[in-house]
């Protein structure tokens, strides 16, 4: 299949009345829906063990299903910090930043606004065979400092994998923590629970919560704990955890391998990022899916990194750029991934 980067349609609005645009990438056998209006990730189609296709990713058909469902996040670009951020404030240079507390007294996925609310500008990317979206976050936006210009480009490769490039600039010390959100269920979205999937995650240690979902000290072994994915195994439910990659940030590797047994689907997860968000999806309350119908994957670096100088640093400094690259590469199998 020849690649195909179709020309965007309007998909509706934002709540401001921004007018909303659907662009549509295929190759190879995948078939990708992208709205700039979050970045949201809308469908990933791909064939079963029998050539039968199924959009593999939570989500909705048009835009007023994603501004009316509450905080799930589904399929979006999260930033300016993906993941938590304890009490809401940080300090970086001697300098005290406040955010907003919208996870209890946490600040979450880039607060009340963030990057999965906001209409991106659109391009075809420079390859020609993806889109790029971009957009600049000015000084003080959700209580972060800088002004943070901020690109991502979803692109198919020749095997029609998903590549998801982010990159950003900032003209002031700030932290930047980006991923994309989407529920992964193989058997296909509202096929039901997505709990029986085999998950394999390239971890040895996971970073110990409390009950706010914050870190309580150094990343502790998996070994010997439910915790424990270095082989396949059912994901099942109750997860919301950080995962310390093998490798992480010293290029990109393996992170994780997600296989349904019904449909044979495959999922690889490669990224340059030191860690991995397993969210299970439990809390779900609003929208057409239940709790865990979907499986997040979220490639990133660690929760509350800001305020933990023991973790790899988000810190962006002006002259420098952020860059961080995930691939979502699509297979099937007979007996497993």
């Amino acid at each position: 299949m020849t690649t195909a980067v179709t020309a965007p349609e309007r998909a509706g609005s934002a709540p401001d009345g921004t007018p909303v645009h659907r662009w549509v990438l295929e190759r190879a056998g995948t078939r990708v829906a992208v709205l700039d209006y979050g970045g949201i990730l809308q469908s990933v189609e791909v064939p079963d063990r029998d050539g039968v296709r199924a959009d593999v990713v939570l989500g909705f058909d048009d835009v007023a299903g994603y501004v009316d469902c509450p905080s799930p996040y589904f399929g979006a670009l999260i930033g300016r910090y993906a993941n938590r951020i304890a009490g809401g404030t940080f300090t970086l240079d001697g300098r005290t930043y406040r955010l907003p507390r919208n996870n209890g007294t946490n600040c979450l996925h880039g607060g009340e606004r963030g990057f999965d609310k906001r209409v991106w500008d659109a391009e075809p990317a420079a390859d020609g065979h993806g889109v790029r979206l971009s957009l600049v976050s000015p000084d003080g936006e959700e209580g972060f400092p800088g002004r943070l210009a901020v690109s991502a480009t979803y692109a198919l490769d020749a095997a029609g994998a998903l590549r998801i490039e982010y990159r950003a600039v900032t003209d002031a010390p700030t932290v930047v923590n980006l991923t994309n959100h989407s529920y992964w269920n193989l058997g296909g979205a509202g096929s039901g629970r997505a709990g029986g999937h085999r998950l394999r995650i390239a971890a040895g240690h996971v970073t110990p919560l409390d009950g706010d979902s914050v870190p309580t000290g150094p990343p502790a072994p998996v070994a010997g704990t439910r915790f424990d994915f270095r082989e396949p195994r059912e994901v099942g439910s109750g997860y919301d955890h950080n995962f310390v990659l093998d490798q992480g940030a010293s290029g990109a590797s393996v992170a994780a391998e997600l296989y349904d047994p019904v449909s044979g689907r495959v999922l690889t997860v490669t990224t340059t990022e030191p860690g991995i968000q397993l969210y299970t999806g439990d809390a779900f309350d609003a929208g057409p899916f239940g709790p865990c119908e979907g499986i997040a994957l979220e490639t990133q670096h660690f929760p509350d990194s800001p305020n933990r100088p023991d973790f790899p640093s988000t810190v962006l400094r002006p002259g420098e750029e952020f860059r961080s690259v995930t691939t979502y590469g699509f297979g099937t199998a007979d007996d497993g991934a």
